[in-house]
């Protein structure tokens, strides 16, 4: 059904500080960077919150004021920088605030963090934002102030017209959803745009995607782009706001992820967008759901498709398709509760039809592990994609290019050292089909 895929290219595309001409943020993703020969302060603040991140040249730590109350925060493991930091970085993702060094071979590690939440500080607030500043003093050099960009990618997605078809800008590049990972689990992330030139493979960074939901900004991610007419259509996953169940107290509150969508007229794939989204009711019925995520919609003879993931448990999960004449009436299609950690869950038109594309994790039963299983729109296996399974749970994401197809995956290395955790990853991983898609088109 689909040619045999090869790696051609594998990059990640590092970037603490995105310089703009303000230091005020649409959203909770901000980050100062400098060079520095010796000790420097970093400080982000708004109405009477003062948060810093301080280097003396051996040691790093953030210290936090909120009207009365005083914190220092160090970690007792990662505070101390043994050869010596070029650069010096405070970064706001979400509420997690982290301050981090640059080391001699260029990768940054993460030396202290924060959760804000914690302090009774909520920088999703949008008048909190307004306020918000940002300063340097000490041996600091080439300052660079804006946005935080990313320690990796993941949960790539193709931009896509209605009819599930690539979406391509003027100069014929294919555009892409990503979720740039922050510097922890998943609220430190949120949903970037970029351009994949098909021919160099080379990655450029277009803008950033935020969401305004529940009165806060969050940097929701696990994202579909999609142009329906003269509107972008906008669906996501509220990572941004996850909390996962205590399994030793039941009872402490938990926030599950959910799909949400919004709308825009405005050029949503360039510069910075706050976009309003509200919730997107994909069914569940008849499945043990706590959570749904990883949404793509498709719109053919007058139906809509979407695809997406369905959560037994966090974090047990597997493959789900809906469909109905609106998104205000959709009825479940499929589901695939026989897998326990397959997502991506990707529509892929391929000769007249759609077939759905998923990535089956190695936490699965031993017969699905580290696969692309290519099923029909009624989630009978039909085919394996034969491309490279790298760690984590890369997607199927296939793009067609001339008479051949791209896949554009990732992978779960990390970045920014051992003190964020889980959620840094990843690298892109790009793969080009071995034969003509012509060829292969013509034997489904």
């Amino acid at each position: 059904m689909f040619p045999e895929f090869e790696i051609v290219r594998r990059q990640r595309p590092v970037t603490i500080a995105v310089d703009s001409t303000s230091s005020s943020r649409p959203a909770a993703n901000a980050a100062i960077e400098v060079a520095c020969d010796g000790p420097v302060s970093l400080t982000f603040t708004s109405g009477g919150d003062v948060l810093t991140g301080r280097y003396d040249g051996r040691r790093v730590w953030l210290e936090t004021t909120s009207g009365s109350r005083r914190t220092t925060h160090a970690s007792r493991r990662h505070a101390r920088v043994r050869l010596g930091a070029g650069r010096f970085a405070l970064t706001l993702t979400g509420t997690m605030l982290t301050a981090l060094t640059q080391e001699t071979d260029g990768a940054w590690a993460a030396r202290a963090r924060v959760d804000l939440s914690e302090l009774g500080i909520e920088p999703r607030d949008e008048a909190w934002l307004a306020d918000l500043t940002a300063d340097h003093e000490g041996a600091a050099g080439d300052a660079r102030i804006g946005a935080f960009g990313q320690l990796g990618l993941r949960d790539i997605r193709a931009v896509t017209y209605a009819d599930g078809s690539p979406f391509r800008d003027d100069g014929g590049t294919v555009l892409l959803t990503a979720t740039s990972a922050g510097p922890g689990f998943f609220p430190t992330a949120h949903t970037s745009v970029w351009a994949l030139d098909p021919t160099t493979y080379e990655l450029v960074h277009r803008g950033a995607l935020y969401f305004r939901r529940e009165g806060l900004v969050y940097g929701d991610h696990a994202t579909h782009l999609m142009r329906d007419g003269d509107e972008w259509v906008v669906t996501t996953s509220t990572w941004a706001g996850f909390k996962a169940p205590d399994e030793k107290d039941p009872g402490k509150p938990w926030s599950p992820v959910g799909v949400t969508i919004a709308r825009s007229r405005e050029d949503v794939t360039r510069g910075e967008h706050v976009l309003d989204a509200t919730p997107l009711a994909l069914p569940t019925d008849g499945l043990t759901s706590v959570g749904v995520w990883d949404p793509q919609l498709v719109r053919r003879d007058d139906e809509w498709l979407v695809g997406y993931v369905s959560a037994e448990k966090y974090f047990a999960f597997h493959p789900v398709i809906a469909s109905g004449p609106s998104l205000d009436a959709l009825s479940l299609r499929a589901a695939r509760s026989d897998r326990t950690a397959t997502e991506g869950t990707t529509l892929v038109p391929l000769g007249g039809t759609v077939v759905v594309g998923a990535s089956d994790g190695r936490d699965n039963p031993r017969r699905v592990r580290a696969r692309y299983p290519i099923f029909d729109l009624d989630l009978n296996e039909v085919a394996e994609l034969r491309s490279a399974y790298v760690s984590n749970l890369p997607w199927p994401t296939l793009i067609p290019v001339g008479d051949e197809w791209l896949h554009v995956a990732f992978d779960g290395t990390p970045h920014g050292g051992p003190l964020p955790g889980y959620g840094t990853h990843g690298e892109v991983v790009i793969s080009r089909s071995t034969q003509s898609r012509s060829t292969q088109s013509r034997s489904v």
